[in-house]
C-alpha cells in the first residue's frame, strides 16, 4: 500500500501544480456558497441514527456460467483501490470460488444470495421504509442500525407501483425517527442530502442539489420523480433524501449510469406520495387507490385541432370501462378531461395520480371538454384493483370459404368492410364495430401514426362508421370542409380503443 501513494502523486502533480499556479486568490476567494450550506454536518448528526441498512437473503437456484443475481460483483473501473476488497468481500458472501458460488464444479445446489439497501425509521415503535426493490423475494430481512445492532424484520406491506416497502421491527433501545416534509415546495437548486449504505459501506452521507423536478422517466404509472445530483450508488436504495430542516422530502430509489456508480443523475420518490403510500400500507396492509374506470391518452397538437381544444391540455378518454366509475356518470370516448377535483389536468400523468391519490368512494367533479364545449360532471370513485389481467386462450374458428373483401381507399389505407372472413383473419373480437384496416401505405401519415392492417376503424370525425365507402364518404366531406386533420377512434382487434389525428395534407 506504501508504494500507491508516490504513484497516485505523481500522476496528480501536474494538476496540483496547475492548482498552486495562480490559483490561490481564487479559492481564497471562494464564496461560502460554493463549499455548500454550513449546516450539512449538523443535519446529519441529527438524523443519522433513523437511517439503517436493510439486509436481506434469499434461497435461489443456481445457474451454470457465473450469472449475476441479486449479489452480483459491482462492477469497477480498472485499478480502483476498491477492488480487492470487494473481490473478496463477495467471493466471502457467496462460499468462495467463483462467481457462481461452487468451487467444485459439481453439481449446482441452490444457494443463499444476499442484498443490501437502506431504509429509514419513520415510527419509533420500529416501522422503516424501504423500497420493494430492495427486499423483494426476500426470505428473511433483517435491520441493522447505525451502530452495527442487527434486528430481524417483518414485511407490513408493498407497493410495486412505487417501488416502496414498509417493514416493522421490535425495537431494543430507544429509536430515532425521522418525519415527512413537505416535496411539493421543493424548488430547483435547493440543497439536499443523501445518506444510506452504498457498496455496504453504510452510514454514507453526500449532498447535492434538486436538478429537477417531477421526473416522468417511464418506469411506472404515477412517475414523478425528484431529480438529484447528490452521489447515490447501489445500496443507496431506499435511502432517505433530507431537506435542510432535517425532514425527508424523498426515497432513493434509481440512477441513470452507464457504468453502475453515480453519475449524479439520481431518482428519489417525493415524500407527498412516499407518506400516502406509507399510511395505507400501514393502515391496510395494502394500497386502495381511486379508480375512474376510463383509458387515457395524451392530446396532441393534431387532436387538439380536430377537438376545436386551444391550447392542447387534458387527458383524452379513449375508453370508457363497463362497469367503471366514469360510465354511470356520462364520461363517454373523446372527452377530454381538463380539471379533476379542482385539480388542472394538463396531461395524461397528471390525471393518473390525482386519481390514484383521492379516496375511494370519494364524489369529486370532473371537468370535460366534449364537441368544444366544457361540461361538468360528477364521480364516485372506485377502487383500484390490482391484478393482473387473465391470459384468454384464443378459440378455434372452423374455416369457411373466403370472401374477397370490397375495399377502398382513404388517407393512406386501405379499408374493407368487416366480414366473418376478415373477422377470423385477423382474429376480431364479434364486439369490436366499424371498419377494418387490411393495408397501410408505408409512405403516409398512418404509417407514422402506427397504424396497422387487422385494426378496425369505429369513428371519423366522432361519428360511427359501418362500412368502407362511410369512411370515404366522410373523409372527403372534411376535406371539403377544410380540416387539417381528421381524428379517429380505432380498435384493435382485442376492443382496446385509441384515438389517432391523421393528415389530410
Amino acid at each position: 500500500m506504501t508504494g500507491a501513494i508516490p504513484a497516485l502523486s505523481h500522476r496528480l502533480r501536474p494538476l496540483l501544480a496547475a492548482v498552486c499556479l495562480g490559483a490561490t486568490s481564487v479559492l481564497m476567494a471562494a464564496p461560502a456558497s460554493a463549499r455548500g450550506p454550513d449546516g450539512i454536518a449538523d443535519i446529519a448528526e441529527k438524523v443519522i441514527d433513523a437511517v439503517v441498512n436493510i439486509s436481506t437473503s434469499q434461497t435461489v437456484e443456481a445457474k451454470g456460467g457465473g450469472g449475476e443475481g441479486r449479489g452480483a460483483m459491482p462492477q469497477l473501473p480498472p485499478g480502483s483501490p476498491f477492488e480487492e476488497f470487494f473481490d473478496d468481500f463477495f467471493k466471502n458472501r457467496r462460499g468462495g470460488g467463483g462467481p457462481g458460488g461452487n468451487s467444485k464444479g459439481g453439481d449446482l445446489q441452490p444457494r443463499k444470495t444476499n442484498s443490501l439497501g437502506s431504509g429509514f425509521i419513520v415510527d419509533t415503535s420500529g416501522i422503516v421504509v424501504t423500497n420493494n426493490h430492495v427486499i423483494a423475494d426476500a426470505d428473511e430481512i433483517n435491520v441493522i442500525m447505525n451502530d452495527g445492532t442487527k434486528i430481524k424484520a417483518e414485511l407490513v406491506g408493498v407497493d410495486k407501483k412505487t417501488d416502496l416497502a414498509v417493514l416493522k421491527f421490535k425495537p431494543v433501545k430507544p429509536l430515532v425517527a425521522v418525519k415527512f416534509g413537505d416535496s411539493d415546495k421543493l424548488r430547483l437548486g435547493e440543497w439536499v442530502i443523501a445518506i444510506g449504505n452504498p457498496f455496504s459501506l453504510g452510514g454514507t452521507v453526500t449532498a447535492g442539489i434538486v436538478s429537477a423536478r417531477n421526473r416522468d422517466i417511464n418506469s411506472g404509472p404515477y412517475d414523478s420523480y425528484i431529480q438529484t445530483d447528490a452521489a447515490i450508488n447501489r445500496g443507496n436504495s431506499g435511502g432517505p433524501l433530507f431537506n435542510l430542516d432535517g425532514e425527508v422530502i424523498g426515497v432513493n430509489t434509481l440512477i441513470i449510469s452507464p457504468s453502475g456508480g453515480s453519475i449524479g443523475i439520481g431518482f428519489a420518490v417525493p415524500s407527498k406520495t412516499v407518506a400516502g403510500v406509507v399510511d395505507s400500507l400501514r393502515q391496510f396492509g395494502e394500497l386502495r387507490r381511486g379508480w375512474l374506470g376510463v383509458r387515457i391518452q395524451q392530446v396532441t397538437d393534431e387532436i387538439a385541432e380536430s377537438l376545436n381544444i386551444k391550447p392542447a391540455r387534458g387527458a383524452l378518454i379513449a375508453g370508457v370501462e363497463d362497469k367503471g366509475p366514469a360510465k354511470p356518470a356520462g364520461i363517454e370516448p373523446g372527452d377530454v378531461v381538463v380539471k379533476f377535483d379542482g385539480k388542472d389536468i394538463k396531461e395524461p400523468k397528471d390525471l393518473s395520480r390525482v386519481v390514484a391519490d383521492t379516496a375511494v368512494g370519494k364524489e369529486v367533479d370532473v371537468v370535460i371538454i366534449r364537441k368544444g364545449a366544457e361540461e361538468t360532471r360528477k364521480v364516485t370513485l372506485g377502487r383500484l384493483e390490482d391484478t393482473d389481467k387473465a391470459v384468454q386462450a384464443a378459440a378455434k374458428t372452423k374455416e369457411e370459404p373466403a370472401e374477397k373483401p370490397v375495399t377502398q381507399k382513404a388517407l393512406g389505407l386501405d379499408l374493407a368492410t368487416l366480414s366473418k372472413d376478415l373477422r377470423t383473419r385477423y382474429k376480431i373480437k364479434d364486439s369490436v364495430k366499424g371498419v377494418v384496416i387490411t393495408s397501410v401505405d408505408g409512405a403516409s401519415d398512418a404509417a407514422e401514426k402506427r397504424l396497422s392492417a387487422g385494426e378496425v376503424i369505429v369513428e371519423v370525425a366522432q361519428e360511427a362508421v359501418s362500412n368502407a365507402a362511410d369512411i370515404k364518404k366522410r373523409v372527403d366531406q372534411l376535406k371539403k370542409d377544410g380540416k387539417k386533420s381528421i381524428l379517429l377512434l380505432v380498435s384493435n382487434a382485442d376492443g382496446e380503443l385509441r384515438f389517432v389525428a391523421l393528415s389530410v395534407q
